[in-house]
């Protein structure tokens, strides 16, 4: 069996796959071979140099993760490209900081709330009647959701809030990253843009869960789509 130990490629993929796990982006070599489209085994031995990644691995590798291929063929230092998520996209603060009174320019969604959120979400009357906070720091008029469930865990755990910014139907998205898809419901996902041409044509929307499946929306069925700025937790903070 051949000694591929030494090949730049994949002493890069040994960094890329501690970087990966360290991120919370994957758990562990079978379900990156799985989002490679390969099996565990096979992650296993390139990890241990006894064979090398496929030029198909290799691009589902950028695809999926985002890592720069100049990282990969050892011309750059930095593993992923500009803008690439990991387990922590946005800022995790704790709940403590919240302030009702004073300036409060953040609308806090109950979960109770969120079924008249999705239907009402533009009424001006309801978002009033919805409680207000502030976060130090936290500038502009900002929409906040209260979580309920595991399906995000570990990046959001069940009770916590995001804090988002609302978007325009012309602001770009990035793929992997997580936002709040508002349909005739509300969830917090990963996204992953499906296209036609240049028109955008579906949504999928990724749980960090693997315990929950994927699935996708149409376009013309999101009613607004927000950007996680913030999480706000009880948890213990890193």
């Amino acid at each position: 069996m051949g000694d591929f130990s030494k090949s730049i490629v994949n002493q890069r993929f040994r960094q890329v796959y501690e970087e990966l796990e360290k991120r919370g982006m994957i758990k562990g070599k079978s379900d990156l071979g799985k989002k490679l489209g390969t099996y565990n085994h096979v992650i296993n031995s390139i990890l241990k140099g006894e064979r090398n990644l496929t030029v198909e691995q290799l691009h589902k590798l950028f695809e999926t993760f985002q890592v720069d291929a100049n990282f990969m063929f050892g011309f750059s230092e930095g593993i992923f490209q500009e803008g690439a998520p990991g387990l922590y996209d946005f800022p995790t603060r704790s709940l403590s900081e919240r302030s009702f009174a004073g300036r409060s320019n953040i609308t806090l969604v109950p979960d109770r709330a969120l079924a008249g959120y999705a239907l009402e979400h533009q009424d001006e009357t309801f978002l009033s009647e919805l409680p207000k906070f502030s976060i130090p720091h936290l500038e502009g008029s900002l929409i906040a959701f209260e979580i309920s469930g595991d399906s995000m865990y570990p990046t959001i755990t069940n009770g916590d809030i995001v804090v988002c910014e609302p978007l325009e139907r012309d602001d770009p998205l990035r793929d992997n990253n997580v936002y709040v898809v508002v349909t005739d419901v509300v969830v917090a996902k990963r996204i992953q843009q499906i296209k036609q041409g240049d028109h955008l044509a579906q949504l999928r929307l990724i749980s960090d869960n693997e315990m929950y499946k994927p699935y996708e929306v149409d376009a013309q069925d999101v009613r607004q789509i927000l950007r996680v700025k913030c999480r706000l937790t009880t948890h213990a903070i890193a």
